[in-house]
């Protein structure tokens, strides 16, 4: 049997009184697309911060490429990695790419690509800045190489997120609501970018609200509601024969006319 990519064992996360993810379990395999639908506040972007560990699940397990997350008890009852080296291992096999790009905005284009290749997995400069060029041309701005965020529209900005994510040769990338900020001219170019990803095999876990996109790259939908998975299934199965009420009122609300 195949090692999924990513499994999610029963994770669960709480802000004081709020459960915000009541028991997820997921596998994602190899070359697996799966978008994550579901209205604001369901837990769709607390779920990938759980996996990328930039939040703590409360409880449950985190499995990436075979590898559990080792925990330690806290003096307050919760949790925490119990080996730091294991926590920073790990991330460096998802490519997170947040809502508002998260570019450095002191370093210039290429700058913000070769910064993780060169300090965290120490590789030769010459080698990361040859694979950044590449990677900005195949996102379509290599002519901003030497450009700073602020000279860059939004499009162009997450499309350097993206180039800057691949360069650590990840093996899932996540996607946070990668077009929600930005302009609506400039969504597509960003789609694009992600589409190719998707056509080339990749695994990508992506919370989108970009429906015309799930239905056309994703093996697999996802709809959460209140920190539930209600509804999981084949594009084709979530989109033209929704079984929960709850996912057929969301697409009623956000599917185009």
């Amino acid at each position: 049997m195949t090692t999924p990519a990513i499994s999610l064992k029963g994770i669960r996360k709480r802000f004081g009184d709020l459960e915000v993810l009541k028991g997820i379990s997921l596998d994602a395999a190899e070359g697996d697309v799966i978008s994550i639908l579901g209205a604001s506040g369901s837990g769709k972007s607390t779920l990938l911060r759980c996996i990328n560990l930039l939040e703590v699940a409360d409880a449950g397990d985190v499995v990436i490429g075979g590898e559990a997350i080792a925990w330690k008890p806290k003096r307050d009852g919760g949790r925490e990695a119990a080996d730091r080296a294991q926590v920073e291992r790990m991330r460096a096999r998802l490519g997170m790419v947040f809502q508002n790009f998260n570019l450095w905005s002191h370093m210039t284009v290429l700058e913000n690509v070769i910064e993780a290749p060169v300090h965290v997995q120490k590789r030769p400069k010459a080698e990361a800045i040859a694979e950044a060029e590449a990677l900005l041309d195949k996102v379509g701005i290599a002519d901003k190489r030497n450009h700073y965020p602020a000279h860059l529209s939004g499009g162009q900005q997450q499309r350097a997120a993206i180039a800057r994510a691949l360069a650590m040769h990840p093996r899932v990338m996540l996607f946070d609501e990668p077009t929600s900020a930005l302009d609506p001219e400039l969504v597509g170019e960003v789609l694009r970018v992600m589409r190719a990803l998707a056509y080339e095999g990749r695994t990508m876990l992506v919370v989108t609200h970009e429906i015309g996109f799930a239905r056309e790259v994703s093996d697999r939908v996802l709809f959460l509601h209140q920190g539930v998975i209600e509804a999981d299934g084949r594009p084709d199965e979530i989109f033209t024969a929704p079984k929960s009420d709850r996912l057929r009122q969301f697409l009623a609300r956000t599917m185009p006319a």
